[in-house]
């Protein structure tokens, strides 16, 4: 018997007994009542990541709700995209840009409180099984909204209901009531070399 017949059958008997492992293992775990998923962190990726979900959760046919906080009037790949399947996304951007194009805080606190009412009403709403409360973290993060009361909201969503958060500088709060909390690390970024945002990359 040469020596890959001799590593094919041992990687084969280590495999199966991974898979006996994953049975036990999967055994012991149940469906779960709607997510609380936050992604923050410096690294890219956190809204693509989300917008990742939405995608998955039209594949199977269900209803999404995505409320913007920040992009404004910025055209999107992910907002062109998504608007092709208006039957199962409900999209509403909501911000007037980043805080530093409004320069005008009590027009950003008014944008981000009319936001989050409509979060409220996509949360509460039966026909929506996902929601996606894309850079709700950088409006927390000014303290656009109360955290007390987006935890609150959040936590008084049916329970059948998913829900994802985008943005850095998450707040203490919402991590400690989420269900699964991901940081995107920053290792390399082409800002840093002077190349702007791309589009079908960034943006």
């Amino acid at each position: 018997m040469s020596h890959d017949d001799d590593k094919n059958r041992a990687h084969a008997e280590a495999m199966k007994a991974l898979k006996a492992e994953r049975e036990v293992l999967m055994a012991e775990k149940a469906d779960a009542p709607g997510l609380l998923l936050v992604h923050t962190g410096d690294g890219k990726g956190k809204s693509s990541a989300g917008f990742g979900m939405v995608a998955r959760a039209l594949g199977w046919g269900q209803k999404v709700g995505v409320v913007q906080y920040i992009k404004g009037k910025w055209i999107t790949g992910e907002r062109q995209f998504f608007a092709r399947f208006p039957d199962q996304v409900r999209w509403r951007t909501m911000g007037e840009g980043f805080t530093w194009d409004t320069q005008d805080r009590a027009r950003d606190i008014a944008a981000a409180e009319a936001a989050w009412a409509a979060s409220m009403e996509m949360l509460a709403d039966p026909e929506l099984d996902f929601v996606l409360l894309d850079e709700l973290n950088i409006a927390l993060r000014y303290d656009y909204l109360d955290i007390g009361v987006v935890v609150e909201g959040l936590k008084a969503r049916p329970r059948d209901k998913h829900v994802c958060v985008t943005g850095r500088n998450a707040k203490p709060e919402l991590i400690e009531i989420a269900d699964l909390v991901t940081e995107m690390t920053l290792v390399r970024h082409p800002f840093d070399k002077g190349v702007k945002a791309q589009r079908g990359i960034d943006f």
